[in-house]
């Protein structure tokens, strides 16, 4: 592609490693362009929908006037494909932090967990977690949580097309969701193992799709970097 191709706007499939921001994403395929395709540092970049540094998978990247776009994709159905932990806890509900409470799992069986997979189709009532980068009285939840502060979180409404459980090994069990916007996976593993009386949380995540758009198109932030090479 040439400098006038990402100025009149792409959507880059990125797939995004683990421990990667997607902020750091982004930077780097920014620099990239503005060292090896001689693009101005104004030039416009973003991606449609943020992944924790703990997730991997499908980002999409829009340049130049695809960035006006953005708000369009964010909405679109996502796809995502993980494990929830059962049987214990912890504050981030994922591996962010360690784990502070354990349950008891001898009452649950294959038939308990696919049961109560059917509790949460459709719309629901979810709490977002303390660990995450909503705003409150103008300061984001992770800060409040770091802070040692206790505060109430509101509910909202969020929309799970599909769940389906495809591994059962407990304590762990794998899964496929698709959601709707603004869904949070880690309140999901939390809600999901107190809906069977017990606890649960996130140890893998994966989003695999954005609307009509798939994971196995994307490209690693590396390679794209590699790909401006042979292009100069």
């Amino acid at each position: 592609m040439t400098t006038e191709d990402f100025i009149e706007g792409q959507i880059i499939l990125i797939d995004k490693p683990l421990n990667w921001t997607s902020f750091q994403a982004v930077n780097k395929m920014k620099w990239a362009l503005i060292t090896k395709m001689n693009l101005p540092k104004k030039f416009k970049i973003g991606h449609a929908g943020t992944l924790d540094p703990l997730a991997t998978g499908l980002l999409l990247v829009c340049t130049g006037k695809f960035t006006k776009r953005i708000t369009e994709l964010q909405g679109q159905a996502k796809e995502y494909t993980g494990t929830f932990y059962i049987g214990a806890t912890t504050p981030s509900y994922d591996l962010e932090t360690e784990i502070d409470q354990t349950f008891p799992t001898e009452h649950i069986d294959d038939i308990l967990i696919h049961e109560t997979v059917k509790q949460f189709l459709g719309e629901i009532d979810q709490k977002p977690p303390i660990y995450s980068a909503i705003k409150k009285d103008g300061v984001r939840l992770y800060e409040h949580a770091r802070a040692g502060e206790t505060i109430e979180i509101a509910t909202r409404k969020t929309t799970i097309h599909e769940f389906e459980i495809t591994r059962i090994a407990l304590p762990e069990v794998d899964f496929r969701v698709v959601c709707s916007k603004g869904t949070y996976i880690r309140s999901l593993a939390f809600d999901f193992g107190k809906a069977m009386n017990s606890g649960s949380h996130l140890t893998a995540l994966r989003r695999t799709k954005i609307g009509d758009y798939d994971v196995k198109d994307g490209i690693d932030v590396i390679d794209f970097e590699d790909s401006l090479e042979l292009n100069n």
